[in-house]
């Protein structure tokens, strides 16, 4: 058994490559620890923020835990998320997530690594992608 301590690693910002916005992600257990594939974090976006367009390997699940967001898969409309909300994107769906304009967003993304990689970034959700409810 091992048990990760509240504070014992450090929050940082969300790396403006991978989000827009003000992003902080407090590591839970962002490394995976054979023979799992998992990898976890809190993530909290500050209203309008956003990540860019990304899939992931072997999907992703999303748990939101405090206010009001946004997701969309490609092709897919803007759906609001609320807390207790569990959202799941398939293998290779891409899709974004964030804060509602006015609202910041918390959420846990569960995801599994397949050959290392838990994530795939793309391209930046634009302004108008993202107001286009």
């Amino acid at each position: 058994m091992n048990i990760t301590r509240i504070g014992s690693q450090a929050s940082f910002k969300g790396p403006s490559d991978w989000f827009s916005g003000e992003v902080r992600i407090d590591p839970l257990f962002l490394k995976a620890i054979e023979p799992s594939r998992m990898t976890g974090g809190s993530v909290t976006f500050e209203p309008g923020a956003r990540t860019a367009w990304h899939t992931h390997p072997v999907g992703q699940r999303l748990i939101v835990i405090a206010g009001l967001g946004l997701v969309q898969r490609e092709g897919g409309p803007i759906k609001e998320i609320r807390p207790g909300d569990v959202v799941w994107f398939e293998p290779g769906e891409k899709h974004w997530h964030g804060a509602a304009s006015t609202t910041s967003m918390t959420h846990i993304a569960l995801q599994e690594e397949q050959d290392g990689v838990a994530v795939e970034w793309l391209e930046k959700v634009t302004d108008d992608q993202y107001n286009a409810k």
